[in-house]
């Protein structure tokens, strides 16, 4: 389901269809909406807005998947769902700015997850798929695997099981234990907290992600902005002092 900014999917639109299919999902009270155009539309706006601080989002770690350098003076978190059609696009756009910030070692980019259940039932095995693989390839496989699902997933769900275990073989891993890894859900209560940590940084909605400013300073991009908007807030995360 799409609303009419038309890059981005806020819980408050995702509650609407989830109260019709008899579904219940995670939203802030603020915007919890009983299928209210008028309750949705306010939500919406607020969700643009940026919502509640981001200051409850956990601390950047060792653990993370990181792209780049580490050490960079900003650090892009993205929160984002596998099969939306949102974050697809924006994983182009990430794409292109660590091509111009990444390789300088300026910005890096942290992938959580955020699954959509409601919306998207395959999100969140395609989650734990990835860190499987990047259990058994380390951190260049997680990228890799990402990298391939979103090259060739549909988005909204239309990715078939069977292809995960076939990304696995595409970006070099060993297939029978990466499908071992799979079956037995060993990474589920890691996707879970990636989860709640979307949440607790003011998640309304993917791609949701925040820059981190080498002074703690924290910008919130909501939705699956232009690269042009992407540049600005980077510059400005830069200049914090």
């Amino acid at each position: 389901m799409e609303q009419r900014t038309n890059y981005f999917i806020p819980v408050s639109i995702i509650i609407a269809g989830a109260l019709v299919a008899g579904a219940v999902i995670y939203s802030r009270p603020s915007t919890r909406s009983g299928g209210n155009s008028d309750a949705i539309d306010k939500g919406v706006a607020q969700a643009l807005r940026g919502g509640p601080s981001a200051d409850g989002m956990r601390p950047v770690g060792a653990d993370d998947h990181i792209r780049g350098n580490p050490e960079a003076r900003v650090k892009i978190v993205e929160y984002s769902d596998l099969e939306c059609p949102f974050c697809k696009r924006f994983h182009a756009t990430m794409q292109r700015t660590m091509e111009e910030y990444g390789k300088s070692g300026k910005v890096a980019w942290i992938y959580r997850h955020f699954p959509l259940d409601a919306l998207h039932s395959k999100a969140r095995k395609e989650a734990e798929a990835s860190v499987c693989a990047a259990k058994l390839g380390g951190n260049t496989a997680f990228w890799a695997y990402i990298d391939r699902l979103f090259e060739i997933t549909p988005a909204n769900n239309g990715l078939e099981a069977s292809e995960l275990p076939a990304i696995a073989a595409f970006v070099g891993l060993d297939r029978g234990a990466f499908q071992t890894c799979l079956d037995s859900g060993e990474f589920a209560d890691r996707v879970a907290d990636d989860l709640k940590d979307a949440q607790a940084a003011g998640g309304s909605g993917t791609p949701y992600s925040i820059a981190i400013a080498a002074n703690g300073e924290k910008f919130p991009i909501n939705g699956a902005q232009p690269y042009e908007e992407v540049k600005r807030i980077i510059e400005l995360a830069l200049q914090a002092k």
